[in-house]
């Protein structure tokens, strides 16, 4: 949804009223215009700023930009075997356990309300045996865009289909039962997102970490 409302953003801006320049309506108007909530409605915001399309003015709100060059596409390519597979966790173990630790210390209270938003999905859909791979994916970009940092949240978009391939190969592979898997990664993410929610930035980071390294766990049985 916030991927459909991102491309009907994009096709407004630099039209008619939403010139460069222009003051967008408030989210409140924009999630009505276009028949979402608020927080998908920020997801697609959120991108925008990252990709340099808008700017937000404390007080004021979003403005679109005046055009900018184009950024050049991350590609870190797919995943080709195992061995590519443990890299590709230990990279995000490192990227990603920074990125857990400036959202604890810069999150706002909407992009912290996001998180949990996320976190209750992965939790329901654990409750009912589901793999929750898409509510993966969005609780970790919740926790970028919270970061304050748009590198972070531009490589968790890179990274979104190797992310996906990743998750069906840990959980396929594993010799351990679904739901007992799926409890564990459940109550991993609600480690992370209760030590942002305290502001605990070494305890975000110990948490993010122990969870990626988790699916090597998962995986290699180590």
């Amino acid at each position: 949804m916030s991927d459909d409302v991102y491309d009907r953003l994009r096709a407004l801006l630099g039209t008619g009223a939403y010139g460069p320049g222009a003051r967008l309506p408030s989210e409140g108007a924009l999630a009505q215009r276009f028949c979402v909530s608020r927080p998908v409605l920020r997801q697609a915001l959120s991108r925008l700023r990252a990709e340099g399309h808008i700017v937000s003015r404390k007080g004021s709100g979003s403005f679109v930009r005046e055009p900018v060059p184009p950024m050049p596409v991350i590609s870190f390519g797919p995943l080709s075997n195992i061995p590519d597979m443990r890299s590709f966790l230990e990279y995000r173990c490192s990227v990603e356990g920074d990125m857990a630790a400036f959202a604890a210390s810069r999150r706002a209270a909407d992009e912290f309300a996001d998180i949990m938003r996320w976190e209750s999905a992965i939790q329901g859909e654990a409750a009912a045996g589901r793999p929750a791979i898409e509510e993966d994916i969005g609780f970790h970009g919740a926790i970028a865009r919270a970061s304050g940092n748009r590198f972070f949240v531009l490589t968790l978009a890179a990274l979104a289909e190797q992310t996906r391939f990743g998750i069906r190969l840990i959980r396929e592979l594993s010799a351990r039962p679904l739901t007992e898997r799926f409890a564990e990664v459940a109550r991993e993410h609600a480690a992370i997102s209760a030590a942002i929610g305290r502001g605990d930035a070494d305890e975000a980071r110990r948490a993010m970490t122990s969870h990626l390294s988790g699916g090597i766990r998962r995986l290699f049985g180590q």
